[in-house]
């Protein structure tokens, strides 16, 4: 429907070149420019806003259940809150 913005857009085009009064050349101008960032805003989000789902559906659950297992049983998972240089200072 994005479309429409552009045919409008380049309608009040047509009526700006083809008008003598200078009134009507500068609201024409400005419409076709209000209209033409209403279709690049309509065609963006046709486009690129339709990929931004839910991006928790990507990973399934099981496979969300399997990295936590993984990243809680590796030694790392123990005690992610301390940086090396803790660690290192505590063994000394």
């Amino acid at each position: 429907m994005h479309w429409l913005f552009l045919l409008l857009a380049l309608a009040a085009l047509v009526l700006a070149f083809n008008t003598a009064h200078i009134g009507v050349l500068v609201l024409s101008l400005l419409a076709a420019l209000l209209l033409l960032l209403a279709w690049a805003r309509g065609w963006y989000a046709s486009r690129i806003g339709n990929l931004q789902h839910d991006l928790g559906a990507m990973v399934n659950s099981t496979e969300l259940h399997r990295v936590r297992e993984f990243v809680l049983a590796s030694p790392a998972g123990q005690d992610t809150t301390r940086h090396s240089g803790e660690a290192n200072r505590d063994t000394q």
